[in-house]
């Protein structure tokens, strides 16, 4: 098993399980994928990962969810874990809160739903380049 992961955190099950589907397809087993339903169970997934010593390379966020929002989570993850690259991929985004996570979460890039596969896989890659 890998000891790097890419995190993904959506409320909708459907958007998690295709994402799944297409990270498979374009990385293989390459990374470790994790999923969450909410921004609190990404927080406590992130924090098993590392006591366990894996690595989460990517996150990549819904920005509209029940409690905490994607801006939020992203900032929260920068300030504790700032080398993890983030992605928002949503549907609906509120402006600022987009440029609240790139300025304050150094947020890599929006991408908006129905998202592009190849956009999506390019911009993940984009960022694992930071760790080359």
């Amino acid at each position: 098993m890998s000891q790097a992961a890419i995190l993904c955190v959506d409320d909708e099950t459907l958007v998690l399980e295709t994402l799944e589907i297409e990270f498979h397809k374009a990385f293989n087993d390459t990374y470790r994928y994790e999923f969450a339903e909410s921004a609190e169970e990404a927080l406590e997934i992130i924090d098993e990962l590392h006591e366990e010593g894996i690595n989460i390379l990517v996150i990549v966020s819904d920005w509209l969810m029940p409690g905490m929002k994607g801006d939020e989570l992203l900032i929260q993850v920068h300030d504790k874990w700032p080398h993890i690259v983030k992605i928002m991929l949503t549907g609906q985004a509120d402006q600022a809160a987009i440029e609240r996570a790139q300025q304050e979460g150094h947020l890599l890039r929006c991408l908006y739903q129905p998202w592009n596969s190849k956009e999506l896989v390019e911009t993940i890659k984009m960022g694992l380049a930071t760790y080359s």
